[in-house]
């Protein structure tokens, strides 16, 4: 068995068992971000790690969407919303030439890759001079996690989940993109305090032109 048929083996697995074919985490203020972020009519989206194509659907709509992800049954049922679909591993170099896409987006995607830089570079160099990225991860410092840790118990219990990320890492993965934009959203205190009581985090910047 090769790497992407045991990727999509055991992330469609996750899939079934944790999650509905329309769940989006963070529910509909992250949607509303990514709808605003991606724009449209007429873009060029790729969207990495797609899943069924939940999040997909609030910006498929007169834009010209591409769906990546390794977990080839939900793909199929992505493909039904209308959009291109590509089964492919993002931990490789990904399949698309330089400067192809308008948007590129990655929801709730990073952490669950080897090399979250590495993808965040790959969805540069496919990005057009002045396209848009935008991505999400949840808030893996928050206080709830921490005070996890503290009593002795894992911060995460996904076991699909390779890193987790703070605000300084977001920084550091924006580096190099203009206009960076950090929310942090999904929680009732995070007027209060953000990164401590944030839920996700939903982060965006332009490739220089």
């Amino acid at each position: 068995m090769s790497r992407l048929e045991d990727l999509s083996e055991r992330y469609g697995e996750h899939h079934r068992a944790k999650r509905t074919r329309e769940f989006v985490y963070a529910g509909e203020e992250r949607v509303e971000l990514f709808r605003d972020y991606v724009g449209g009519p007429g873009r060029r989206v790729l969207d990495l790690g797609c899943r069924y194509g939940a999040l997909t659907r609030a910006y498929a709509k007169d834009n010209d969407v591409v769906g990546v992800d390794v977990d080839r049954e939900a793909l199929a049922e992505a493909a039904q919303l209308g959009i291109e679909t590509r089964w492919a591993d993002v931990d490789e170099p990904l399949p698309f030439d330089e400067a192809s896409f308008d948007v590129v987006v990655a929801g709730e995607l990073l952490e669950h890759v080897r090399d979250p830089a590495g993808l965040v570079g790959e969805a540069r160099r496919v990005l057009r001079p002045g396209g848009q990225f935008v991505a999400s991860v949840p808030n893996a410092f928050r206080l709830k996690n921490r005070l996890r840790f503290l009593l002795g118990r894992k911060p995460e219990d996904d076991p699909t989940h390779l890193h987790m990320f703070s605000p300084a890492d977001i920084d550091r993965l924006l580096e190099d993109f203009d206009e960076p934009h950090v929310h942090f959203i999904a929680g009732r205190f995070v007027p209060i305090h953000g990164a401590l009581f944030a839920n996700d985090i939903v982060f965006a910047g332009r490739k220089p032109r």
